[in-house]
């Protein structure tokens, strides 16, 4: 059993407002994207310039904010949401959705498109590679908070939560901070290095980030609020994934048809 690093989730106080961890990743996450965005789009041909990127970045941001805690209010905690309304707006009381903030990326990247005349599918090729960076550091912000903890285990690498109990569990943010950010990382970035056929690249961060977490839902604690949503053993974060990769598969074979109709 390995020894969970008690961190403190508050980095620094500024004055008497604490600044955590979890923020600082999102900044450095963002900060990392609008660099990688800078140098990608030094390299399309005119393509992209660097106000369009900063505009990205903006937008992306709000959508990721916004979008995520929605999400998280909709998808795993509406009865709360029911039952006091309001509570969608107390964001200090913590709660994010990757698959609410996806969704509000979506919107965001839709509206980008209206303002620089942009398709859809151009914007979210550009971008998806960059989402696995903010994966990484956001995973690295729950492990560092302790919270999205997996399930009891016995093996070697098992840690012991301070906030669940006396059981080694799995570190399942760190398995989620290699899947989705450094595997996925890789695979985005190798395959959107040279040109693909439009929306290939957005097809394959669907499939291979949503096959990345339905399975390391096998090993992470489902939601205590919710349990295992469908069939006795789906946790709500499959549920939102299977649509994902459903979804990225026939983006993929539409792709590749259109692509070989043009060729």
């Amino acid at each position: 059993m390995l020894t969970y690093p008690q961190i403190d989730p508050v980095a620094i106080h500024i004055g008497s407002l604490p600044i955590h961890w979890y923020g600082l990743m999102y900044l450095l996450s963002f900060g990392l994207a609008y660099w990688l965005m800078l140098y990608r789009a030094e390299r399309s041909n005119g393509v992209w310039n660097k106000d369009q990127v900063s505009d990205l970045i903006f937008y992306g941001a709000m959508g990721v904010v916004l979008g995520g805690r929605c999400g998280y209010v909709l998808f795993y905690n509406f009865d709360k949401f029911v039952e006091d309304p309001l509570w969608l707006f107390q964001v200090w009381t913590g709660g994010m959705s990757f698959h609410g903030g996806l969704l509000g990326v979506l919107v965001a990247c839709y509206l980008f498109g209206r303002k620089y005349k942009k398709s859809f599918f151009q914007i979210t090729d550009f971008g998806a590679p960059m989402v696995p960076v903010g994966l990484f550091f956001g995973r690295i912000g729950n492990f560092i908070g302790g919270e999205l903890w997996g399930r009891t285990t016995d093996v070697p690498w098992g840690m012991v939560f301070p906030r669940a109990g006396d059981l080694p569990r799995h570190p399942s943010q760190l398995y989620e901070m290699f899947l989705e950010g450094v595997v996925l990382f890789t695979i985005l970035w190798w395959f959107s290095s040279r040109p693909r056929p439009q929306m290939a690249v957005s097809a394959l961060f669907l499939i291979f980030y949503g096959s990345f977490r339905f399975a390391v839902e096998f090993v992470r604690e489902p939601d205590s609020q919710i349990g295992f949503a469908l069939l006795g053993w789906m946790t709500r974060g499959q549920e939102l994934s299977l649509p994902m990769i459903i979804g990225g598969i026939c983006l993929l074979v539409l792709a590749l048809q259109k692509n070989k109709k043009e060729v």
